[in-house]
C-alpha cells in the first residue's frame, strides 16, 4: 500500500476544517463582487450560437483577488479594430459557499445552462472598479485535491467587452456601469456611448415643436380653381406627371402633383398589388390669364386610364409661400399631415365666392416642405390668411437606461441604450419589430412618450470601427506595391 495505512486520507471532519478556514479568508481578506449569470433568450438552431443573453440577477459573493497588483499586464492594445482595452483579474472564490448558496437560485432560473459550478461567459461586477469582467476560464483544481477534495474556484476573468447583451439586474451601480458616470438624460464625455459596441437603431424622436407659417396672395383673372378626377386609372407603379394645356399669351401655366391610392379592387386577372391609382391632383401654381379650362393629361408612372378636368376662375388664392417662424421655414414636429385653414376672407360683391382649401406635404424630418391648393377658392377681392395648425405634441418625460420601450402603433420593442433630450436622439437596441414613423414610443419604467420623425436603420458608428487614420499611418511605414514588403526586394 502506497499510503500510510495509520492516518486517514480525505476524513470529512478534516475536510470540513480545511473548507472553513478557507471561507474564513475570504470573508476577512476578499471582496465582495456580484455573480451574474448569462441567460441565453435565442440561439441559433444549427450550431447552437448565443444569438441574444442577458443578464438580470446579481448574487453578492466574497471572492479573494489573486492578482495583488492590480490588472494584469498589457491592459491596453492597439489592434485592428483600435485601441481596447485587456484588463484581466483572477478570483478565487469558495466552492462549498458557491453549491450551499448559487447553485440552488440558479437551479430555479431559466434559460441557464449548466448550473453547478461557475461558468465562462458569465460577468462579475467588481465594485473597486466599477467594472464588469467576463469569465474566460474556470480552475476547479487549485488547490490540488487537499485531503482527496477541492475547495475553491479559481475565475480567470477579462475585462467585458459589450455587444448587445440585455444587462438589468436592478442593482443600480451594475446597471449604469455601461454609461460611466450617472445618466442624467444627455450623451457627453460621461455618457459612454463608446462603449456601447453592440448593433443599435436610432430614432429622432419629436420634442418641442415649431408652428409653421405661410402666406399666399390672389390671382384676379383666370386661374385654375380645382381638378376634378373623372377617372383614376390604374396600374401605376409611380407617380405621373401631370401635363397642363399653356396658358393665353401674358399668362402663367399651371402646375399640379398628383396623390395616388392603393387597395382599389380591379376585377381582372393577374392584377399587380403593387400598382395604384390616382387619388387627387394638388395644384402647385393655379396659373393665370386662362380663359378656357385648360386640359389635363397624365404622362408616365407605368399606369394608364386617368383623366381628369379642370374649372378655372376669378379671384382666386395663388401660390402658397412658407415663411420663417423662430429661425425655421416649414415648422418643427410634425408627424401627421396639420389641418389648414383660411380666414380674414374678404370677397367680391355680387359674384359667387368659394373658400379656399389646401393641403401640407410634411417631410420625414417632421418639416412642412409644401403647401398644395386642393381648391383655390372664388372671388377673393384680397388674400386671405392662411393659418396651419400646431404640430399634434404630447410629449413628455425622459427615457432611461435599460429601460423597455414599446411602440404605440407597431407593438416593436427595444431596450435603450442612450437618450439625448437636447436633441431628441433615441438609441436602441435588441430590437424586436419595425418602427412606424409618426407612433409613440412609450418607456415602461419612466412613463416617457414621444413621437418617432426619423428612423435611421444603419448601426451607429463609435468611431472606432473604421481606423482609416491608423492605415493611412501604415502605409507611410510600409510599402505594400512591393512583392515582399517585410523581405528584401
Amino acid at each position: 500500500m502506497a499510503l500510510n495505512p495509520f492516518f486517514q486520507q480525505g476524513a470529512r471532519s478534516e475536510q470540513n476544517l480545511v473548507q472553513d478556514l478557507i471561507n474564513e479568508q475570504l470573508r476577512m481578506y476578499g471582496v465582495e463582487v456580484h455573480y451574474m449569470p448569462r441567460k441565453y433568450i435565442k440561439e441559433n438552431t444549427v450550431i447552437k450560437e448565443v444569438v441574444a443573453s442577458k443578464f438580470d440577477d446579481a448574487y453578492p459573493l466574497e471572492a479573494y483577488v489573486d492578482s495583488f497588483d492590480g490588472y494584469g499586464d498589457n491592459p491596453v492594445l492597439l489592434s485592428k479594430f483600435g485601441i481596447e482595452q485587456t484588463n484581466e483579474l483572477t478570483l478565487t472564490i469558495s466552492k462549498e459557499r458557491w453549491e450551499t448558496y448559487i447553485e440552488p437560485l440558479m437551479q430555479n432560473e431559466d434559460n441557464i445552462q449548466l448550473a453547478t459550478r461557475p461558468k465562462e461567459g458569465d460577468l462579475i461586477y467588481f465594485p473597486l472598479g466599477d467594472r464588469l469582467f467576463e469569465i474566460k476560464f474556470v480552475e476547479h483544481e487549485k488547490p490540488f485535491y487537499q485531503l482527496m477534495k477541492t475547495y475553491v474556484y479559481t475565475l480567470k476573468c477579462e475585462l467585458f467587452r459589450y455587444e448587445d447583451e440585455v444587462i438589468d439586474t436592478g442593482v443600480e451601480e451594475i446597471d449604469d456601469t455601461l454609461i460611466g458616470e450617472d445618466y442624467t438624460g444627455t450623451t457627453g464625455e460621461d455618457g459612454g456611448i463608446s462603449t456601447l459596441i453592440g448593433p443599435t437603431q436610432t430614432l429622432t424622436l419629436v420634442g418641442t415643436g415649431i408652428t409653421a407659417t405661410a402666406i399666399t396672395g390672389i390671382v384676379t383673372e383666370g386661374g385654375i380653381r380645382y381638378i376634378d378626377i373623372s377617372n383614376r386609372g390604374g396600374g401605376y407603379l409611380g407617380q405621373p406627371t401631370v401635363a397642363i394645356s399653356s396658358a393665353p399669351s401674358g399668362g402663367v401655366t399651371g402646375i399640379a402633383t398628383v396623390r395616388l391610392i392603393g387597395g382599389i379592387v380591379a376585377c381582372t386577372d393577374n392584377v399587380n398589388p403593387a400598382t395604384r391609382s390616382v387619388q387627387n391632383v394638388d395644384l402647385e401654381n393655379v396659373g393665370s390669364g386662362y380663359t378656357v379650362a385648360p386640359k389635363i393629361a397624365f404622362i408616365g408612372g407605368g399606369g394608364s386610364g386617368a383623366a381628369a378636368t379642370s374649372v378655372i376662375g376669378d379671384g382666386v388664392i395663388g401660390i402658397v409661400t412658407l415663411t420663417t417662424a423662430d429661425g425655421y421655414v416649414g415648422g418643427v414636429g410634425y408627424t401627421t399631415n396639420p389641418n389648414i385653414t383660411f380666414s380674414n376672407e374678404i370677397f367680391k360683391t355680387g359674384v359667387t365666392t368659394v373658400s379656399a382649401a389646401a393641403t401640407a406635404v410634411v417631410s420625414s424630418a417632421g418639416t412642412i416642405t409644401a403647401i398644395n391648393i386642393t381648391n383655390a377658392g372664388l372671388g377673393y377681392s384680397t388674400a386671405p390668411t392662411l393659418t396651419i395648425a400646431d404640430p399634434a405634441l404630447d410629449n413628455t418625460g425622459n427615457y432611461k437606461f435599460n429601460e423597455i420601450v414599446t411602440g404605440q402603433t407597431s407593438g416593436t420593442t427595444a431596450r435603450v441604450r442612450t437618450w439625448n433630450a437636447t436633441t431628441n436622439v433615441i438609441e436602441l437596441a435588441s430590437v424586436d419589430g419595425t418602427w412606424v414613423r409618426g407612433e409613440k414610443l412609450l418607456g415602461d419604467t419612466s412613463g416617457a412618450t414621444h413621437s418617432v420623425r426619423e428612423i435611421d436603420l444603419n448601426p451607429t458608428d463609435d468611431g472606432f470601427a473604421d481606423n482609416l487614420e491608423i492605415e493611412t499611418q501604415a502605409d507611410s511605414i510600409l510599402d505594400f506595391t512591393e512583392q515582399n514588403p517585410f523581405g528584401t526586394p
